[in-house]
């Protein structure tokens, strides 16, 4: 396997896992993709004549000079989830390929941010989002309604000595604390999410305000409360613990891949969900975590997710897109074949976790896990199955799928108790038949 997957990665991406290695080169990949993100949004405003092209470009050499001065320091903001999907964004309102009109003003929010981080002292303009100015990655300024409409108004910000403050016409200043992952007064931050277990760290930010957090999804349209913040801090204490005993390389490939927690609504009164957006690598949008299990199995399915959306941008595993679809053992909606190829490597994952957490639990817990890993096994299989029939890959998606059958095949020979095995079997001839009576 040629660049820009070395073929060590490649292959243990492919089985399931990677760990360390694999998620550095995955993050790695994905921050140089934000840079010419950036870089693209400046050329194209001055290719296009936008109004704020110069602005842009001015804004662009600030978040350069920031990182000269302290590149750890402004590399958090630059990996952003949310800095991508604006930039991205963008760019594709520039070329004419999006209908929404471009807000290349978004760039000095990004500079602004990078400048705070890194020590570079500067005064620009930033654009305001209704009565609040958000900075990428680090949280919003309660500004008012001297900002003008969302979308419509802009905000002096300055920054000097390593703090900064925020203007709007002749409103208050706003002062951005020294954390500025900690609240205060007219500052809403991002709130941090750090964990620690056995000596492993993992630090998070709970976005639930950035304008571009999780595209697509169903957002919690507040801010969490005190007490809905504390339990989401202690779940996730509790789903970290259970990683780093028992599954290390999910706890290894989280703190590799995942820099934000976004909380969505689940549809359809569901007890629980998650999600994870296509162009928001680093961001996992979930409902409120109603236990540690199921929180550390929804690391275990969406950083499957984040892994493999990621090895897209730099590896095509599927062929174009023709219309075909097919069954998926988990949706009730035939799926094209890069939609399948989603679902069997992050089912690979949920039934990965069932097959460790069965032997960490006891009784009727241990039963239903047992199930669980019946289950998702023969589930997977039978869809992986069904991918590489399906014609529509390419020798690298051909090359990967071996692998992942070939992990999935030395599960199904693995002992799981009779009754499990037939509740396995029940649940599945169950989904099929009723996937069969709605489309044939």
């Amino acid at each position: 396997m040629a660049d820009p997957v070395p073929e060590p990665v490649f292959d243990a991406l492919a089985r399931g896992g990677g760990g360390d290695a694999a998620a550095a080169h995955l993050r790695a990949a994905q921050f140089g993709k934000h840079l010419l993100l950036l870089r693209r949004v400046v050329d194209a405003a001055r290719g296009a004549g936008h109004p704020d092209a110069d602005r842009a470009r001015d804004a662009y050499d600030l978040l350069a000079r920031a990182q000269e001065l302290a590149p750890a320091r402004v590399r958090p903001v630059l990996r952003h989830p949310g800095v991508g999907v604006w930039a991205r964004r963008t760019a594709l309102s520039l070329a004419g390929h999006r209908p929404e009109p471009p807000r290349v003003s978004g760039l000095a929010a990004v500079a602004a941010a990078a400048a705070l981080r890194g020590g570079a002292e500067a005064r620009l303009e930033v654009p305001a989002d209704g009565p609040t100015a958000p900075l990428p990655s680090l949280g919003r300024a309660l500004v008012g309604t001297g900002a003008g409409p969302s979308g419509g108004g802009r905000v002096l910000f300055e920054t000097a000595g390593g703090r900064a403050v925020l203007r709007a016409g002749r409103g208050p200043e706003i002062l951005v604390p020294e954390d500025p992952h900690e609240d205060a007064p007219g500052w809403h931050a991002l709130r941090r999410l750090a964990v620690e277990h056995r000596g492993r760290r993992l630090s998070l930010l709970l976005d639930d305000q950035d304008p571009d957090r999780m595209p697509g999804a169903d957002l919690v349209a507040r801010r969490l409360g005190p007490a809905e913040l504390a339990h989401w801090r202690a779940t996730l204490a509790d789903a970290w613990r259970l990683l780093v005993d028992h599954h290390w390389t999910v706890a290894a490939e989280t703190v590799g891949t995942v820099v934000t927690l976004t909380p969505i609504t689940s549809p359809g009164g569901r007890a629980h969900t998650s999600a994870t957006a296509r162009h928001a690598f680093g961001n996992l949008g979930l409902s409120t975590p109603p236990g540690a299990t199921l929180l550390a199995l929804t690391f275990a399915h969406e950083v499957q997710h984040a892994k493999l959306t990621a090895l897209l941008d730099l590896v095509e595993l599927t062929l174009p897109e023709d219309g075909s679809r097919f069954y998926a053992p988990w949706r009730p909606d035939p799926r094209p074949a890069s939609g399948l190829f989603q679902g069997v490597y992050a089912h690979l994952g949920v039934a990965g976790f069932w097959r460790r957490h069965r032997y960490t639990v006891h009784g009727e817990a241990a039963a239903r896990a047992h199930a669980d890993f019946a289950h998702w096994r023969r589930s997977t299989a039978d869809a992986a199955q069904a991918l590489a029939d399906s014609g529509r890959l390419t020798p690298e998606g051909k090359r990967f799928l071996a692998l992942t059958d070939r992990t999935l095949r030395s599960w199904l020979t693995e002992p799981v108790p009779a009754r499990a095995e037939a509740a396995a079997g029940a649940a599945a001839r169950a989904h099929r038949a009723r996937w069969l009576e709605l489309h044939g």
